[in-house]
């Protein structure tokens, strides 16, 4: 398979200049593996999910570890974390040695824990999702992001329940104690079927059965694994009673509209979820941006008890904000402009406004301008290929 740039390139080269080690995190396939190789095609290379690896690591980490020439990527280091002890002992005798260690792991929290212990202060985090519109010009809001069902896309279908059942046999077991695997696979369908909604624990609970906690601690799994967008609502001082939940999305399009059961573009168009995948397109693009720039994610949503509603709220440097609406269609018009407008008419009337920019996001006329229009004063439309070059 080709490889493509990553956004998250000058990350990586930049802590590998800076600190002993790099972790690189992410969902499982997302490319984690192919952009270190690509970067360090000297280093030497060990896969942590060989059965024969891992029995050599855990009978003699030291041994193992010793035979090695540095620099070193340990590919899925979560399968053996006890190696975190004897790699913190390398870079401790030789602190000044920048870029030897890069570890990657597919299960951010488990991974994060024993980076806390061992690596603190040794190594620096970066996340890598999968392959963004800017990225790839493959990339859209019904194939999402993952590099392998993008190059062969005749077989995504297949490469998409294969993957769920990699992620359900070896990333949900390992983290959480799910002893009913068959409901799991039930809870991921009903998730998917809530894409785009404001959490409602209860209502995923009921249709399977479960309790709350469950759910809350499934969903945890879902978060931290990478699979699942939480969008907070946006608090500020608005003298407005507002929303409390998140809003949740499936991360990757291409995954939510598997678990749909949207196998083609057009049966997208066709689907009254066909605004809320969209929408999570948008949603994954802005994290990514963000994340592959090596910035915390900040990504919002506002929704008030009067109905006053804007998709995004972005907080950018020196008190700017990006309003963002996004609607599954062509034609934008001055009407879709007024929920942001109204936001940020509340914004101005603070002590110290913010800068407030708003911007439709929508999907591509087959004739349209490159640069997007204005559709009413201070709100301009784009297309999302054009926006998205923009992040």
């Amino acid at each position: 398979m080709v490889y493509l740039a990553r956004d998250l390139e000058k990350q990586v080269l930049a802590a590998a200049r800076g600190f002993p080690a790099v972790v690189l995190t992410g969902p499982r396939r997302s490319g984690k593996t192919s952009l270190l190789c690509h970067l360090f095609p000297k280093a030497s290379y060990v896969l942590a999910e060989d059965p024969d690896v891992v029995s050599r690591l855990r009978a003699d980490p030291q041994g193992f570890l010793d035979a090695l020439e540095t620099p070193v990527i340990l590919d899925e280091v979560q399968n053996v974390p006890e190696v975190f002890a004897f790699v913190r002992a390398r870079i401790d005798r030789r602190p000044s040695k920048k870029g030897q260690w890069f570890l990657t792991g597919s299960q951010e929290a488990p991974l994060m824990q024993n980076v806390s212990e061992s690596m603190a202060g040794r190594a620096a985090i970066l996340q890598l999702l999968p392959l963004s519109a800017r990225e790839s010009p493959r990339v859209s809001p019904f194939r999402g992001g993952y590099p392998e069902a993008l190059a062969k896309p005749r077989l995504s279908r297949l490469w998409f329940s294969s993957y769920v059942q990699t992620y359900l046999e070896r990333d949900v077991r390992s983290v959480l104690d799910v002893r009913d695997l068959s409901t799991f696979r039930r809870f991921l369908a009903v998730v998917a079927s809530r894409h785009g909604q404001v959490l409602n624990k209860t209502d995923l609970a009921a249709p399977l059965g479960v309790s709350v906690p469950t759910i809350t601690q499934w969903l945890s799994v879902l978060e931290t694994t990478l699979q699942v967008i939480l969008v907070p609502p946006f608090y500020e001082n608005l003298g407005k009673r507002l929303i409390k939940s998140p809003k949740l999305y499936i991360a990757d399009p291409g995954l939510a509209c598997h678990l749909l059961g949207i196998d083609t573009e057009a049966e997208l168009k066709r689907s009254s979820l066909h605004g809320a995948v969209f929408e999570g397109f948008v949603a994954s693009e802005l994290v990514k941006s963000q994340l592959h720039r090596g910035l915390r994610r900040e990504l919002y949503f506002f929704r008030d008890q009067q109905g006053l509603e804007v998709d995004f709220v972005v907080p950018g440097p020196s008190r700017s904000i990006q309003l963002i609406e996004v609607k599954a269609g062509a034609t934008p018009n001055p009407r879709m402009a007024a929920p942001m407008q109204a936001l940020g008419a509340a914004f101005k009337r603070q002590a110290r406004p913010p800068r407030v920019s708003m911007t439709i996001v929508h999907e591509p006329a087959r004739v349209a301008s490159s640069a997007g229009e204005t559709v009413s004063p201070g709100v301009r439309a784009v297309a999302w290929p054009t926006w998205v070059r923009s992040l």
